[in-house]
């Protein structure tokens, strides 16, 4: 098979030309390794080079691809969402459950009605989904390798009349497919560790969106929390305050 037939193969398929084709393909395969085999492969990618330039510049790539390709319009639906929604349910297990947690930690300042789920276990997650229905919102945080807790707690609720934010690494994981909306975020593996931060500034980028909304709200919210946290000294005091 000549190179140009592989080339216009390649860009039938919606891809720029051959290398992006591969690329994906090597990506689509390294989601699916286990454990053990992504360190074989860690090993070998990193081989003679340095690790802390090798990860920096990784994740500034993929920060710089999540900019490229995320859906603006499903952003703001997803911000505008939040903002009515009756209840906030924040999923994400495992590997997931950071960014769950910072996003909840955050959110709960703004609002008043959060519920953060975090465990593994699919059972328990819908139970902790028991009264969900259409005027809720879930934010399902899901990132190779993926959790089976988060997709089928997610696909719960949606079958409950809950609206779906996905919050993952492409439209055709077990959370992009039944989310009504989708925020991707590139995750891809330098060794066993998953890189979470281009999701992880995808998240900041929610939050500043959102807090832009309820400006008077907050400000309210922590004139009353920072004489608690001084009372309480739950802050270091740093030298000139």
């Amino acid at each position: 098979m000549s190179e140009s037939t592989v080339v216009r193969f390649a860009m039938e398929l919606g891809y720029d030309g051959y290398p992006s084709m591969q690329k994906e393909l090597q990506e689509l395969v390294l989601k699916r390794l286990t454990a053990v085999q992504r360190m074989e492969v860690a090993q070998d990618r990193l081989k003679n080079q340095d690790v802390v330039d090798a990860v920096l510049e990784a994740d500034m790539e993929k920060i710089r691809k999540t900019q490229e390709k995320l859906d603006r319009k499903d952003f703001q639906a997803a911000v505008h969402g939040m903002l009515r929604a009756r209840k906030l349910y924040i999923l994400g297990a495992r590997s997931s459950a950071p960014l769950a947690s910072f996003f909840g930690f955050y959110l709960g300042y703004m609002f008043r009605n959060v519920q953060l789920i975090t465990t593994a276990s699919t059972a328990e997650v819908c139970e902790q989904l028991v009264g969900i229905g259409p005027e809720d919102w879930i934010l399902a945080f899901s990132f190779p390798r993926y959790s089976a807790s988060t997709g089928r707690g997610a696909c719960f609720g949606r079958s409950r009349g809950a609206t779906v934010v996905g919050i993952t690494d492409n439209r055709e994981s077990p959370v992009g497919q039944c989310a009504d909306l989708v925020l991707c975020a590139k995750s891809d593996m330098l060794s066993m560790v998953d890189s979470l931060v281009a999701p992880l500034s995808l998240v900041n980028a929610l939050l500043v969106a959102i807090a832009a909304h309820r400006g008077k709200e907050l400000t309210e919210t922590f004139g009353q929390l920072e004489p608690i946290w001084e009372r309480y000294d739950v802050y270091e005091q740093m030298d000139g305050e």
